[in-house]
């Protein structure tokens, strides 16, 4: 197995050196030491901690947005492949379509039937002018 230094972990991590030791004084990442005396820590063992610091937390209840186009609706089809879904959602008259991942779709338990909100955000919209 590879073993990485301090600083491969801490910039794989995305954090600082000191950050890295400080889990490893906690207990929370195990290290050994390289024959120059200085501490590694297994990749494998990294890899592990990485998902495990992945793992979305609860976030309580929302109380503001940034997203001002926000359609409460029914969801009407789910549609999941090997890594991605297309959930459908009918929102009053809007038909809503979304493309997540299958994850996504599966830890938000979307199926037929489930209520959802769709909060729209884009950089770029369309508007067009019906005919009168």
């Amino acid at each position: 197995m590879p073993n990485l230094r301090i600083s491969e972990a801490a910039a794989l991590l995305g954090v600082s050196d000191d950050t890295v030791r400080r889990w490893i004084d906690q207990g929370r990442l195990s290290s050994i030491v390289l024959d120059n005396g200085r501490k590694a820590v297994d990749g494998a063992e990294l890899a592990a901690f990485a998902q495990q610091l992945s793992e979305a937390t609860e976030t309580g209840a929302t109380v503001a947005a940034s997203a001002r186009n926000r359609m409460r609706g029914i969801v009407t089809r789910v549609i999941k492949d090997g890594v991605m879904a297309q959930v459908d959602m009918q929102a009053g008259p809007f038909r809503i379509v979304s493309l997540m991942s299958r994850e996504s779709a599966e830890e938000l338990g979307l199926e037929v039937g489930s209520v959802a909100v769709a909060s729209i955000k884009s950089t770029h919209v369309v508007v067009e002018i019906p005919e009168a």
